[in-house]
């Protein structure tokens, strides 16, 4: 197992273990008006999730690393995440991330490992690559690992 996908598995059981002592009433509070509570945080990796698990497994039948991308802010608010339970969005978010965690584990070492020039990680990465530079697949599931983490810890949602 690729490190990122042990972290990412083991990042998910120790976070789902601290979100949940969060109460449905603080989960719902915002820092400042700007800024997202951490039902909006969770249900934005939500997305993230789904968004990139359609990724990760196009990759596996294409040429290129070229996805759709979305706009977040607006996801989260079509979605009314703010309405939504506490305990559903944890649950639906772990659970999604340890399928990911399957579907990284499955994925062809020849596919995650072969090189692209022709990707948009410059417009879709959390931490993005220059256009026309060579990249894995490997790396943006590891950037995908990354940017979890960085929603994680970036709040008040996790107490590790």
């Amino acid at each position: 197992m690729n490190d990122y996908i042990r972290d990412l598995k083991e990042t998910v059981e120790r976070a789902y273990q601290s979100l949940s002592e969060i109460s449905e009433t603080d989960a719902e509070m915002r820092s400042a008006p700007d800024k997202w509570s951490p039902k909006e945080i969770i249900g934005h990796l939500i997305d993230s999730a789904s968004n990139n698990h359609q990724r990760f497994v196009r990759s596996i039948f294409t040429d290129d690393l070229i996805f759709p991308g979305y706009n977040q802010e607006e996801w989260v608010k079509v979605q009314h995440y703010q309405q939504a339970s506490w305990n559903s969005l944890l649950l639906l978010w772990s659970q999604f991330n340890f399928h990911l965690v399957r579907v990284m584990e499955s994925i062809p070492d020849e596919v995650k490992f072969k090189e692209y020039t022709k990707h948009n990680l410059h417009e879709i990465a959390w931490q993005k690559i220059p256009e026309g530079e060579a990249t894995t697949l490997d790396y943006f599931m590891n950037d995908y690992v990354e940017h979890l983490k960085h929603h994680l810890s970036q709040s008040r949602l996790c107490r590790d």
